[in-house]
């Protein structure tokens, strides 16, 4: 049915058709091209066009990971108005630091060995660089073949702030550690004025993208993130997907970009018009076609939902996370999933939207 679609005149009637000619013939698509997919009245045209273009790149593959998510505190200096997860020092009801020990224990704990580690946490003010030096070398030599995928360019601009030291230092520092990827996380949205008010004390996107630079350019691999659906603007998402292509051309070390729907529960950033599923799943296909030098779009199941994620590998994405086993900060902003999938669950999820389940490593090599 959807090569019918892409085969008609139906996006020349739309007013689509030299976004569907690019589409198929590999070129880049522009802001404006964006922008005339975000206003088409027909999403799953939209859809259509984006599962295209993953079929192209992966044909009925749907990927995951059997990855562990560890976060190691939640007392941070951001106060950033959507966060949920965030307190605001140590003397805060609910606040915690997890020492070496403790991430070694929820490792222990899990029952099972990781492909993939995923460490985050808040820019705490008093946790050295050394801390995350030695939580490092300890789960290296606990999991000496796991990728640790570890610290956001936010995080990692924090450290550099709080040691008096470059960020390259701080990176080069943690790859001696153990450090082999970082997630994509604290980008939100790039635009200057909404990140002035949603996280005002947070790295700039001209940092963030700067960091994530450095990391590809030490050969450490990246992923890329933006937050949407509170206060931004389709343009701003435009824009968002441009500088990250951008950044992708000059650097080439984003391996997978994550588009994570902004969930309201606890938040204090008050929204008018919460987000639908259908523009959920229009700019998980808008991100597809606009990146076309970042090889996998992730539905991240955490935080779209399972039912939403799966139809999203129909709208672009072909890659559904992993296992997680315990997430805090989609789930503490209101996330209803699962805090953790079984290897078994995962594949069923996938098979049963008539995709080719594929394990994978951190890098999206077939396992």
């Amino acid at each position: 049915m959807i090569e019918n679609i892409i085969k008609t005149d139906y996006y020349k009637n739309m007013g689509l058709g030299t976004v569907r000619d690019k589409v198929m013939n590999g070129e880049r698509l522009s802001i404006e091209d964006g922008m005339r997919l975000f206003e088409c009245d027909e999403p799953l045209a939209v859809g259509a066009l984006a599962h295209q273009m993953r079929t192209r790149l992966h044909d009925d593959k749907a990927f995951y990971v059997v990855n562990q998510h560890v976060n190691y505190t939640n007392v941070c200096v951001n106060a950033c108005t959507f966060c949920a997860y965030r307190r605001e020092d140590d003397s805060q009801k609910g606040a915690f630091v997890l020492s070496k020990d403790d991430v070694l224990a929820k490792i222990d704990a899990a029952g099972m060995t990781p492909r993939e580690v995923h460490i985050v946490g808040g820019c705490h003010p008093g946790l050295p660089l050394s801390y995350f030096e030695d939580m490092l070398s300890a789960v290296r030599a606990r999991l000496p073949e796991t990728v640790l995928k570890c610290f956001t360019a936010v995080e990692i601009a924090h450290f550099a702030k709080l040691e008096g030291i470059p960020t390259t230092e701080v990176l080069a520092r943690l790859k001696t550690a153990g450090l082999n990827m970082m997630p994509g996380g604290g980008a939100e949205i790039f635009a200057p004025a909404v990140r002035e008010r949603i996280c005002a004390r947070k790295s700039d996107a001209d940092e963030w993208l700067r960091i994530h630079g450095e990391a590809h350019a030490l050969g450490l691999r990246t992923n890329s993130t933006m937050l949407f659906g509170h206060i931004e603007s389709r343009e701003d998402r435009l824009d968002h997907l441009d500088r990250l292509r951008r950044q992708q051309d000059e650097s080439g070390g984003f391996t997978c970009f994550i588009p994570l729907p902004f969930l309201t529960e606890n938040s204090r950033l008050s929204i008018e018009n919460p987000l639908t599923g259908l523009e959920q799943l229009r700019t998980i296909a808008v991100s597809r076609l606009m990146l076309d030098n970042i090889p996998h779009i992730k539905a991240y199941w955490v935080m779209l939902g399972v039912k939403v994620a799966q139809a999203a590998l129909k709208f672009g994405a072909d890659d559904f996370d992993g296992t997680v086993v315990e997430e805090k900060i989609g789930h503490e902003a209101g996330a209803d999933s699962a805090q953790a999938m079984t290897r078994n669950e995962l594949e069923g999820m996938i098979t049963g939207c008539g995709f080719r389940p594929v394990e994978r490593d951190s890098y999206f090599n077939e396992v």
